[in-house]
């Protein structure tokens, strides 16, 4: 094969691995309400209303803010693929006792969903003991 073909073809394989990612995206927002305190990331966030947004469609990084803007963190995510699409948006958590961490995003219609990557604190605590995950109904852009 010459050169130039296996440059075309690497080419080709490259720009089909770069948009796999893509189908895990937060198009707008989406929004929960969570019930109790919670970690996202390195961050306590305190029980209220939250809206998720996506700031750079390039990196695996999400915000998450409270409604009064007064609570904010930045999270990494990775994306996990599912068999199906998702029925629903919701917001998955990890609970070790009475200690929550914001596990997962799942938007509607989507077939994967965005796994936020565990902190060195949440690490250290699913040592102690077995998580209990639970999720919350949200909401996307555009769901009624």
């Amino acid at each position: 094969m010459s050169p130039l073909k296996k440059l075309i073809v690497t080419m080709g394989l490259l720009s089909v691995l770069c948009a796999i990612p893509a189908t895990a995206q937060i198009v707008n927002k989406v929004t929960f309400d969570a019930p109790s305190a919670f970690y996202a990331g390195k961050a306590k966030m305190p029980a209220g209303s939250y809206t998720v947004t996506q700031q750079d469609i390039d990196a695996n990084l999400l915000l998450i803010e409270n409604a009064g803007g007064s609570h904010s963190a930045f999270v990494e995510y990775v994306v996990a693929p599912s068999v199906t699409a998702h029925a629903q948006t919701d917001v998955t958590f990890n609970k070790y006792g009475k200690v929550e961490f914001l596990g997962a995003i799942r938007v509607q219609g989507s077939d994967s969903e965005m796994q936020i990557v565990p902190s060195k604190f949440e690490n250290n605590t699913a040592k102690a003991a077995v998580a209990e995950k639970h999720s919350l109904s949200a909401k996307s852009a555009g769901q009624p």
